[in-house]
């Protein structure tokens, strides 16, 4: 069952409306239960763990408009409200990351996690603006009911011809690996831990992260067009899985043999 709640409409451009609404389904659903549910913990965890910061307040509010930006993304019923969302997390990012401020290394780790996502965004919003320069609009709905009639449309990117559907999965694509950290677009994420212990345990390990597999899930209709996109997804998630893994083993591994040298 799919519920959707338009709120207002926004702005008005040609013939197509942009309004603010909410989308209700399966996946929006879980992922609010996540949201909702992890972020509780961690803001109860927090009022104790930063009790002797002098900054509390400033911790819990940017907590806070996290968890706001973060239910717009997953809510949102049109690309423009979802990309709002999408920006929000991760100048909430920003600013989490950089809380001690005082530190160097927390400066150059929040620029670090800002700077690469906003190389993978680049590619989010072309992606955007060509789904709304050939359907005139950024409403799920219309967009994924359409997407079946663009199937043999052809455009010319950079001297080649590719596939109209084939270009857009492929921007979103890029959008999402920046934003979930996969192999790549990585670097930003062991930097990120200079941050508050809470804000490891909310943003960079359950709720920011999924962000790029929410995008995915929620943009399935278009991906089920690309299969070459979908390839590019499961040689990317494999990559990103092998040296997560090696890395942790080799982490592990080093530890042990420096403990016991140094025994």
């Amino acid at each position: 069952m799919v519920v959707t709640l338009n709120l207002y409409n926004w702005c008005t451009t040609n013939n197509s409306i942009i309004s603010i609404g909410f989308f209700f389904d399966s996946l929006s659903s879980i992922m609010i239960l996540i949201i909702v549910f992890i972020s509780s913990l961690v803001q109860i965890y927090s009022l104790e763990y930063m009790n002797q910061d002098p900054h509390l307040n400033r911790f819990m509010s940017y907590l806070a408009l996290f968890t706001f930006f973060m239910l717009m993304l997953v809510l949102s019923d049109n690309f423009l409200q979802l990309f709002i969302g999408w920006e929000g997390v991760g100048f909430c990012s920003y600013l989490l990351i950089n809380f001690w401020f005082t530190r160097i290394l927390a400066n150059k780790a929040s620029l670090k996690a800002m700077i690469i996502n906003r190389i993978s965004d680049v590619f989010f919003i072309l992606g955007i603006l060509l789904i709304y320069l050939y359907f005139n609009s950024l409403d799920y709905k219309l967009i994924f009911d359409l997407i079946p009639l663009f199937v043999n449309k052809k455009l010319t990117f950079l001297w080649f011809d590719v596939n109209f559907i084939t270009l857009i999965a492929f921007f979103l694509f890029i959008g999402a690996i920046g934003k979930s950290a996969q192999i790549g677009f990585h670097t930003w994420l062991p930097d990120a831990m200079e941050g508050p212990t809470p804000v490891s345990s909310l943003l960079h390990a359950a709720t920011m992260v999924t962000a790029g597999i929410f995008l995915i899930v929620r943009c399935s209709p278009i991906f089920e067009y690309a299969p070459f996109v979908l390839f590019l997804i499961s040689i990317f998630g494999a990559l990103t899985a092998f040296f997560g893994a090696i890395t942790g083993f080799f982490s592990i591994w080093y530890k042990k043999s420096y403990s016991i040298f140094y025994l």
